[in-house]
């Protein structure tokens, strides 16, 4: 673990933390296992807003020398199944520079901390299924194909955008 990194809860009321809110959900949407190209102009003017207005939204961020290098975007779900909360991951991105630092590791383990503090059930996410990179970090972490019921073989995220 690299001592040099810290991680914190953002505060979405400071300007610092959203500039750097921002700038990482940008770096991830670049990235080619992101969106492959930058967030447009109205995603930009609504993102803070957007992540202040939704009542469930928890974000991390990483700094290493008080330059931001990574981001956990989370909210805060309900599992019918276990009738407790959940917290899905819905951006974790780190800067190319800090990768394979353990970067990754520490956001996910503080992730993990809040959704025990919370009564959480479990932590979902997607990952791409050709990004070898994060799903090596996440197996590591303990994530794996969600299985309901012993004659399942997965789960597979599906999205339709509206």
């Amino acid at each position: 673990m690299d001592s040099a990194i810290a991680i914190v809860e953002a505060d979405l009321s400071r300007e610092d933390h959203q500039r750097d809110v921002v700038a990482m959900v940008d770096a991830y949407a670049r990235d080619p296992m992101g969106n492959d190209g930058p967030l447009s102009d109205d995603v930009y003017d609504r993102l803070i807003d957007g992540l202040r207005g939704h009542p469930t939204t928890l974000v991390y961020l990483a700094y290493a020398g008080g330059e931001v290098v990574g981001i956990a975007t989370c909210f805060v779900g309900f599992s019918t199944f276990y009738a407790r909360p959940l917290v899905n991951i819905h951006d974790l991105g780190v800067v190319p520079a800090f990768r394979g630092r353990g970067v990754g590791r520490e956001l996910l383990a503080a992730v993990e901390a809040k959704a025990r503090e919370l009564g959480c059930c479990k932590i979902t996410l997607e990952v791409l299924s050709d990004n070898v990179r994060a799903r090596a970090i996440y197996e590591r972490a303990g994530f794996g194909p969600a299985v309901y019921g012993g004659n399942t073989s997965g789960t597979l995220f599906y999205a339709k955008v509206l």
